[in-house]
């Protein structure tokens, strides 16, 4: 049975589940759904996208949850290594991303790309947008230690959510953005993966 993956082809949570599936070989299918109608809140009750639906009785979602669990569903131990230390590195920094880095751009990007009413509050932005690059210099001094990628030497899930959320610092309208050339580096790397090019940077050169 086609792997389902509920949510919308913007969502960054989405993009990478949808990576995950390239690097993955894997087809699936992807579904639009209204995230506050009553079915959509049966199968996950937080109303956050994605939902992957694998086979007539699986459901889950958390996006990074979802990448692990299908790294795991097709023993790919190159993604997701199964030796306790290995692993602990690709899941320490896909779980910074998930919550110190999202957490950090949270504002400035509602304020700055979104255009939220809620939060253009100067003073914010300003503070959100200084925790933005600070985390993304906390990143590009990892990638210099590593050379290549933000576990080690080797492509990883954490690249998968790491590479999504580089791509978004990238593109956002900041008003300062320091120089991170290992954060660039690391980009064109992405770059040359199939998987990145479609879902990643969106198509875009």
């Amino acid at each position: 049975m086609t792997l389902k993956i509920l949510g919308r082809a913007g969502s960054i949570n989405v993009r990478k589940v949808l990576w995950t599936c390239v690097e993955l070989g894997l087809d699936f299918e992807r579904e639009e759904r209204d995230w506050r109608s009553p079915d959509y809140l049966a199968l996950n009750p937080n109303g956050m996208m994605p939902v992957l639906l694998d086979g007539p009785d699986f459901v889950l979602w958390e996006s990074n949850t979802i990448c692990r669990y299908l790294a795991g569903r097709e023993g790919r131990i190159d993604l997701l290594p199964a030796a306790p230390r290995e692993r602990a590195q690709v899941e320490r920094w896909m779980d910074w991303q998930a919550t110190e880095l999202n957490n950090s751009w949270r504002y400035a990007f509602m304020g700055l790309v979104r255009q939220s009413p809620a939060h253009q509050d100067p003073a914010q932005q300003r503070a959100g947008v200084e925790g933005w690059n600070r985390h993304m210099a906390i990143l590009d001094g990892q990638l210099r230690a590593t050379g290549a990628y933000a576990a080690g030497p080797r492509f990883t899930l954490a690249d998968v959510v790491l590479g999504l959320s580089v791509q978004r610092w990238m593109m956002a309208p900041l008003p300062e953005r320091p120089a991170l050339p290992a954060t660039l580096a690391y980009h064109e790397r992405l770059s040359e993966r199939p998987g990145f090019l479609a879902h990643g940077r969106n198509g875009l050169p």
